[in-house]
C-alpha cells in the first residue's frame, strides 16, 4: 500500500445468476475496502457477448475509484472478489458470475504477468467504451478520446438497464 491516492477505472460484467446483484456486491466490496472509494459509476448496459457467441447477454459496467493500494494488491482485491461471486475459469471469454478488469490505473502503463494496464482491448468493445465514456470521456486510449470511441463504435444489441444512481440508491449513497 501506499500514501497516495490513484484513479482507478475498472470494466465489471457478468451473465450468470443474477449479475446486476453480483455487480452491485462487487463494487460495494471495493467500496467497503479500507483503502478504495468508488467515486464513480455509469448505467449498467445489457450487451450481447463478445468472443464466445453462444452464450447469454452479459450485464456490464464502468467504475471510477480512488485507492491507495498498488496495482498488484489491487488485482488481488478485485480476484479475491471474484472468487467470492463464484466467478469460475473455464472458458476463455465464457460464462461468468462476475469479471472485474482493471482498464486504468492512474496514468501508469504495466505489462507482467497477469497485468496488463491500460486494459489491451478497450478500444474493440463497445460494451467497456460505453459506460466508460459516462464516467471518464475525457481519458485516451491509444491517443483516441474515450468519448469519441464510444460514438463510433457499433452498440449493436446494446440497451441501458439500470440509470447512473443504481449503485448510489442501492447502498444509500449520495
Amino acid at each position: 500500500m501506499s500514501n497516495r491516492q490513484t484513479e482507478v477505472l475498472i470494466g465489471l460484467g457478468g451473465n450468470l445468476g443474477d449479475p446486476l446483484t453480483a455487480i452491485g456486491e462487487a463494487l460495494a466490496k471495493i467500496d467497503r475496502h479500507k483503502s478504495c472509494a468508488v467515486t464513480r459509476v455509469s448505467r449498467v448496459w445489457r450487451t450481447p457477448p463478445w468472443g464466445l457467441i453462444d452464450q447469454p447477454d452479459f450485464l456490464n459496467a464502468c467504475a471510477a475509484l480512488s485507492t491507495s493500494l498498488l496495482p498488484r494488491a489491487f488485482l488481488e482485491l478485485c480476484l479475491s472478489i471474484e472468487h467470492d461471486l463464484k466467478r469460475v475459469r473455464n472458458v476463455r471469454w465464457g460464462p461468468r458470475s462476475i469479471d472485474i478488469d482493471i482498464l486504468f490505473f492512474g496514468d501508469e502503463i504495466i505489462n507482467e504477468p497477469g497485468l496488463v494496464v491500460p486494459h489491451p482491448r478497450i478500444a474493440e468493445r463497445a460494451f467497456v467504451l460505453v459506460p466508460l465514456a459516462e464516467i471518464a470521456p475525457d481519458h485516451f486510449i491509444d491517443h483516441q478520446c474515450i468519448h469519441d470511441l464510444a460514438l463510433a463504435s457499433d452498440r449493436s444489441g446494446m440497451t441501458s438497464v439500470q440509470d447512473r444512481d443504481w449503485f448510489d440508491r442501492q447502498n444509500m449513497r449520495g
